[in-house]
């Protein structure tokens, strides 16, 4: 592999300007409050994963596979997939409310975690500042079904522009509903258990502040799944929050707060930030 090799998408996508901006974590989060909607996608993950017990550690996996993705070379990139499709393809759960057992690799479940996954980026993205015109918000999409295609499913079969994917959302939302799994996993992300005794610290306060953040981010009709009551004022002043932390983040040297992967890549492509 070229030591050039831009990986998967490369410095001129929409997919590098997107995930250069520090508040998509938010909307990382914002995407687990979503998938735990769908019934099946959250007792895969309540069955199969220890996430309760290594919350921290999970999530430091999920960001160096996200960024290998993004910045890694087009070998590291397909090699993570093949990691990914080899640990789902040993997977099944049981459908708590009919007893069905079900693969965790079923297309309808990896889709729903794709899409939700990146129109969550997207979303925190742009609200955060980030300015996109239309035809790149789409074309930020479609780049992502190559993301799509390392978990396994068909490009073809995943939504690729802004209006497809809210279709997608219409026509998920008959199957969508919260259960127990829902809002257990709801109530942990909402207040997880802070490393190093940080919980009886003012970090607790931030962590409930980004979670906040990431819940008045979601659409409305997810928010009226978890049964929130509609605040009068609420929105505004989430995109307000959103636009400020947003603004705030840029203001950091990218150099402090970059990715390993993001960096190996730019020295490789003999860039600089």
């Amino acid at each position: 592999m070229s030591e050039s090799d831009p990986g998967l998408f490369g410095p001129d996508s929409i997919t590098w300007r997107v995930h250069r901006e520090p508040i998509v974590s938010v909307g990382g989060l914002r995407s687990l409050y979503l998938q735990a909607l769908h019934p099946r996608a959250v007792a895969g993950v309540e069955q199969n994963s220890r996430y309760r017990q290594d919350p921290w550690g999970r999530l430091a996996r999920t960001s160096t596979y996200v960024t290998t993705v993004i910045y890694g070379t087009t070998e590291e990139a397909e090699r993570a997939g093949r990691r990914v499709r080899a640990i789902h393809s040993r997977m099944t759960a049981v459908d708590r409310r009919t007893g069905e057992r079900f693969r965790v690799d079923e297309p309808e479940l990896l889709r729903w975690v794709h899409i939700t996954e990146v129109e969550s980026f997207l979303t925190a993205a742009r609200r955060g500042g980030l300015r996109l015109t239309a035809a790149e918000a789409d074309a930020y999409y479609a780049e992502q079904t190559r993301t799509a295609a390392l978990v396994g499913l068909d490009p073809a079969t995943v939504p690729d522009s802004v209006a497809a994917v809210e279709d997608y959302y219409a026509e998920m939302l008959p199957s969508l509903e919260l259960t127990v799994d829902s809002a257990a996993t709801g109530l942990f992300l909402t207040v997880p258990p802070l490393p190093y005794g940080l919980g009886l610290t003012p970090v607790r306060g931030f962590s409930l502040g980004v979670s906040a953040l990431a819940i008045g981010l979601l659409p409305g009709w997810a928010r009226r799944l978890y049964g929130l009551p509609p605040l009068p004022g609420a929105d505004g002043l989430t995109s307000m929050n959103t636009l400020f932390l947003g603004r705030l983040l840029r203001s950091v040297p990218i150099e402090w707060i970059q990715s390993p992967a993001r960096k190996r890549a730019m020295e490789r492509l003999g860039l600089r930030n």
